[in-house]
């Protein structure tokens, strides 16, 4: 625990240099302070994984780096449509009819029923994955190594995305 608290400490140290990183990746100063934040929460978190003796500097740099890298895929994938019109008569139309919903409920229940043909040892990593799971919690949940699980969630996506070939678009 001394230990933990020595690294903290170190790692404050460089707050001014990674908060001019965090700009100069993010070009915004609220973004920018939440970089910064993320970044010290899994400096925390995973401090455990810091080796002693090596650049504990580069270390929260790689990790800032990272951190900043996954928001921007997950936004890429997410992209956010924010308007700051009044007029909401927009939205509304653009809300599925109810008559679209059976079609999305059926294809819910059809994905849900050639989910559960996978076999369990492939089914369960997926699902948990699915879940928000990591893959060194799944392993330690299931007792595998993290390069079986890896492969047992590829290959259940892969045969997955075979049963439901007829409904790719």
């Amino acid at each position: 625990m001394e230990q933990n608290k020595d690294l903290i400490q170190k790692s404050l140290l460089f707050y001014g240099d990674l908060k001019k990183y965090a700009i100069s990746l993010t070009y915004n100063q609220e973004d920018a302070n939440d970089l910064v934040q993320d970044t010290y929460l899994k400096i925390m978190q995973y401090e455990d994984y810091f080796k002693d003796g090596t650049n504990l500097k580069a270390w929260c740099y790689t990790i800032m780096k990272n951190t900043f890298i996954n928001q921007y895929r997950r936004n890429q994938k997410y992209k956010l449509v924010f308007d700051s019109t009044d007029d909401l008569s927009y939205w509304e139309n653009s809300v599925s009819s109810p008559s679209d919903a059976a079609d999305v409920n059926y294809s819910v229940s059809e994905i849900n029923k050639q989910f559960q043909k996978l076999p369990e040892d492939k089914r369960k990593p997926l699902e948990m994955f699915i879940d928000g799971y990591k893959y060194k919690e799944i392993a330690d949940e299931m007792n595998l190594s993290i390069g079986t699980v890896k492969s047992r969630i590829f290959f259940s996506r892969q045969q997955l995305m075979e049963l439901l070939k007829d409904y790719r678009s």
